[in-house]
């Protein structure tokens, strides 16, 4: 067997066996196959794609292509929540002190950003002294002394996921079904997980633009769940506009602490209840949707999620006075208005190109090893939907140079879309796959 034969196969459209797939992961994870040939593979991959079987084999290879996290000794059914990306996307942050809060262990290992999507890993990293990247041993016990723990995916997860990921963003083949499919579910299967909750974003800030789309990604994804005996579920959320009223690190976790100290958006409420209610009943612990709905905004209103944060934080080493005062947070040195162009209805907030603008600010990196800029971002005081008048402060540009501020200013004022009809709200939840 050899990769020639592989890609040649591959490459005129024939289905590749367990056996083949098998090695092209391994011996590329060990190097033994060059970046430029395991390129061929993935763009032959991208053009032609992959049947369900294909995809599977191609899932499990990955997950085993380094260590597989053993969260036994837990001893509950631990249920995960991922998703596929998108900008303004805090909801790891509040969603997993609320589950863990209620009683379910939250054994969480998150991405980092990379282009106009922002990463958990790196939002955390800005709560001063936050530690992302503990080892194994103390992530489970810090799940089993306080119920959560939120780190960042560890480097002998899933490294050939690693790997390829890198590979199809220099080659322009990310938006690949199969790829994004398999990647996905590698980690999660890796990561020890029991069943599995997916956010499938939908829309101009997600990978998946169309419902459509989405929906064969998610079926793809809930298949590849049963046959790796991960019972998996997937929900499909509205992506055209950014997420809340942030976008960039520390903005996104002050949105959060408020959010968890009772101050609600009502599109991050939405996908917090629908989520959150199926993790409940995946766990076992609620079967009734609207009584885990129910269950979770006690939970809010209680303060008990908000504390079991507090606690989330200090056990890894943050700063808790920053979470009780956000003010305490380090602040981006110019914070410049942003004006409405005209009167009329927000008709649309383009969530990639506000993404985009926060990269720019420094909020995000386009290469991995690229330096994020904690403070940067964007404050959006609408929504789509929402009636402004012409020289309406509509958000804030925050920025430590001040020339990109006023440049990212100049942006975002022509990107706003304003008409003078009304404008219905999108749902937030497009729909649920089972």
């Amino acid at each position: 067997m050899n990769i020639l034969d592989i890609i040649a196969k591959k490459r005129d459209n024939q289905k590749l066996n367990k056996q083949e797939i098998e090695y092209f992961i391994k011996e590329y994870t060990l190097g033994n196959i060059t970046d430029y040939q395991a390129a061929a593979l993935v763009m032959a991959i991208y053009i032609n794609g992959m049947d369900f079987e294909e995809i599977t084999h191609l899932t499990i290879a990955m997950a085993e292509s380094g260590d597989k996290v053993d969260l036994s000794s837990i001893g509950k059914c631990v249920v995960d929540k991922h998703s596929t990306g998108g900008v303004g996307d805090k909801i790891t942050i509040i969603l997993s002190p609320i589950i863990a809060a209620i009683g379910i262990p939250v054994a969480k290992m998150s991405g980092r950003g990379l282009g106009y999507t922002g990463g958990t890993a790196d939002k955390l990293e800005s709560i001063p002294g936050y530690k992302v990247e503990i080892d194994e041993k103390e992530f489970i016990n810090n799940v089993k002394e306080i119920g959560i723990s939120l780190i960042t995916q560890t480097k002998s997860i899933a490294p050939a996921d690693k790997k390829i990921y890198a590979l199809r963003d220099s080659i322009n083949c990310v938006d690949s079904m199969p790829l994004i499919a398999s990647s996905i579910m590698s980690k999660k299967i890796a990561s020890g997980a029991d069943k599995i909750v997916l956010d499938v974003t939908v829309g101009n800030g997600a990978f998946m633009k169309n419902k459509e789309d989405a929906t064969e990604l998610s079926k793809i994804m809930i298949e590849i769940g049963k046959r790796s005996s991960k019972e998996t579920i997937c929900i499909l959320t509205n992506m055209d506009e950014p997420l809340g009223n942030t976008v960039g690190n520390t903005l996104e976790v002050i949105e959060a602490i408020q959010f968890l100290k009772g101050e609600m958006s009502d599109d991050i409420k939405d996908i917090i209840l629908e989520i959150g209610s199926y993790m409940l009943k995946l766990s076992g612990k609620y079967e009734d949707l609207e009584e885990g709905k129910k269950i979770i905004l006690e939970t809010l209103n209680n303060g008990k999620a908000f504390e079991k944060f507090v606690e989330l934080v200090k056990k890894q080493g943050g700063d808790i006075t920053n979470i009780y005062n956000t003010e305490k947070f380090k602040k981006a040195k110019y914070i410049l208005p942003v004006f409405a162009q005209a009167n009329g209805y927000i008709s649309k907030i383009p969530a990639e190109e506000i993404g985009k603008i926060s990269c720019f600010l420094g909020a995000g990196r386009m290469k991995k090893d690229d330096t994020i800029d904690y403070s940067v971002g964007i404050t959006l005081n609408e929504k789509v939907g929402n009636l402004v008048q012409k020289g309406d402060v509509i958000g804030y540009i925050h920025s430590n140079d001040r020339e990109k501020g006023i440049k990212a200013v100049e942006k975002m004022s022509k990107i706003i879309e304003i008409s003078k009809d009304k404008i219905e709200k999108n749902n937030t939840i497009i729909s649920v796959l089972l």
